[in-house]
């Protein structure tokens, strides 16, 4: 990211790298795909849904985990059964592993897997998987009897300080080998657990995968952290991004050709650049951020013009929430869908990082976070909002076009210009906005893709009008 400086242009707050003149008409390094995240949509459903997500202009879908896993409540598959309620279970137990293999009855069987991929393939989308060999199940006597034969035995499936709970995140051993939220940690390490756990990977990748997404990979050893005692080395990353081979087995094809991002919850002593040494990283506290400046309607209430993150952009995926963010302490599940929607407008027309689209329950309330409460089924439409397409389709079609950011003085309107062909415009608050905005299109008419509201650019200088927490794209 080139250094940024903040100045006043005719009164507007200005956001820009140095030179923007220049910069308008140059190329620039661009991250043009996003990413759908089709949280707790079975197989089944999201090749059911390919077409919509195909038109709307994901080029990614990012699946929930495959591997087959604990069985809680009796097989049931509410998304958050409370006591009393006539159907149970919880989200969370497919991030309980119990074996590596493709499959689970939370999702589906690995014939629906292949179905998916099918669908996938007709239509030029992409399937990332959401992988976890951090840890099994807290009911470590569930796993099934194939896993505990292939590592050499259930006591050589964890570190030695696997069942020791983790007091003291920022300490690096106890990250990197402990108990976590009472999952069990596994010895990444033994060399009998990566051939297992890399032939899963390979399993997946000879359906056509394209990606997959660390879970807890923060808690995966980096090769400069301390060892368990149980272990000689510190090289699972050099294992899963097919640098080494482990017992003749190396990760099938080229790490390069994958989409690869781990999620490293930003915090003290976090390994951040040595971690994206071997992927991309999760930009957790820029999405923090972007909450803090959706919630006060304010595009100044915090800095969205630095990454928050010691990677470069490029490197980066970006959310407005996730899905712990929403489901887990609900922090970010207070934001109503339209202001979800600004935040992904303003994402999606970025020059850089890679935004990835959590998508809510369907039928789910400010007041009622679960909605209609069930795994496998579709989320609700904002994945497909006409707003979010366009701003998608944007995206794309702003290859290689830098930004240039303007601002309202109060905060209230952003606007992302990308290079001198096209605009996003956001309105931040519940209130209608009457705009005279800097701009880098030419002069002259101009209608957004959505509403067909006119906008005019005279002597560089944008205005029109722009109703409550609604995005305009024009290009």
């Amino acid at each position: 990211m080139k250094k940024t400086i903040f100045f006043a242009i005719a009164g507007i707050m200005t956001i820009t790298s140095c030179n923007p003149a220049k910069e308008a008409s140059e190329t620039a390094e661009t991250n043009d795909d996003v990413i759908l995240h089709a949280w707790s949509w079975s197989f089944d459903t999201i090749a059911a849904n390919m077409k919509d997500i195909a038109e709307s202009g994901y080029a990614y879908v990012q699946t929930s985990p495959a591997n087959t896993c604990y069985v809680g409540e009796g097989g049931g598959k509410a998304l958050f059964s409370q006591p009393g309620d006539s159907v149970t279970g919880k989200w969370y137990y497919y991030y309980q592993p119990t074996d590596w293999k493709i499959g689970n009855y939370l999702l589906g069987n690995c014939d629906q897997f292949k179905a998916m991929m099918d669908s996938a393939n007709k239509y030029n989308v992409k399937i990332i998987v959401d992988v976890l060999p951090n840890h099994t199940a807290i009911d470590h006597t569930a796993v099934l009897p194939d896993l505990d034969a292939a590592v050499g035995g259930h006591d050589k499936l964890y570190h030695a300080n696997g069942f020791t709970p983790i007091v003291d995140y920022n300490d690096r051993y106890q990250c990197t080998t402990g108990e976590m939220g009472g999952l069990p940690d596994v010895n990444t390490e033994n060399p009998d657990f990566q051939h297992y756990y890399m032939t899963y990977v390979n399993d997946l990748l000879s359906l056509g995968v394209k990606g997959f997404r660390y879970d807890t990979a923060k808690h995966i050893g980096l090769p400069s952290d301390p060892l368990d005692s149980l272990a000689t080395r510190n090289n699972f990353w050099e294992v899963a991004t097919g640098r080494e081979d482990v017992k003749g087995l190396k990760l099938a094809v080229p790490a390069d050709s994958l989409f690869i991002y781990g999620e490293v919850l930003q915090d003290k002593n976090v390994k951040e650049e040595e971690y994206a040494e071997y992927m991309d990283l999760t930009a957790s506290a820029y999405g923090h951020a972007l909450r803090e400046v959706l919630d006060k309607g304010n595009f100044t209430a915090d800095s969205l013009m630095k990454w928050h993150h010691p990677v470069d952009g490029k490197h980066l995926v970006t959310w407005v929430e996730s899905h712990d963010t929403y489901a887990n302490e609900h922090e970010s599940a207070g934001l109503t869908d339209d202001q979800i929607r600004m935040g992904w407008v303003f994402l999606a027309a970025r020059q850089n990082g890679t935004p990835l689209f959590f998508s809510r329950p369907a039928g789910s309330t400010r007041e009622n976070y679960w909605g209609n409460n069930l795994t496998g089924a579709r989320g609700n439409d904002e994945f497909k909002h006409p707003e979010v397409v366009a701003a998608n389709k944007f995206r794309r079609a702003m290859s290689g076009k830098p930004e240039h950011i303007n601002v309202t003085p109060d905060g209230a309107v952003v606007e992302i210009n990308r290079g001198s062909e096209g605009v996003a415009l956001i309105n931040l608050t519940n209130t209608p906005q009457e705009i005279a905005l800097p701009t880098t299109l030419n002069d002259g008419n101009y209608t957004d893709k959505v509403y067909n509201t006119d906008f005019k650019v005279t002597d560089g200088v944008m205005s029109g009008m722009l109703k409550p927490l609604t995005s305009y794209i024009i290009y």
